[in-house]
């Protein structure tokens, strides 16, 4: 699982940008206990290189 900075880094955007796309849709995030999202690394890495990836219901 990776953190919305990691996610930053790899597309090369400000991390706000990650959580955007998250509440958009866009990309699916998981919560942590302590409320922080968390983001799939085959999901994001198929995002980078287009392959489209099913997406889980946020909690």
């Amino acid at each position: 699982m990776l953190t919305p900075a990691e996610v930053a880094s790899m597309f090369r955007v400000d991390p706000k940008t990650v959580t955007r796309w998250a509440k958009a849709g866009k990309l699916s995030a998981i919560r942590t206990l302590g409320g922080h999202r968390r983001y799939s690394e085959a999901e994001v890495r198929g995002l980078l290189h287009g392959v489209p990836q099913p997406r889980a219901e946020e909690n």
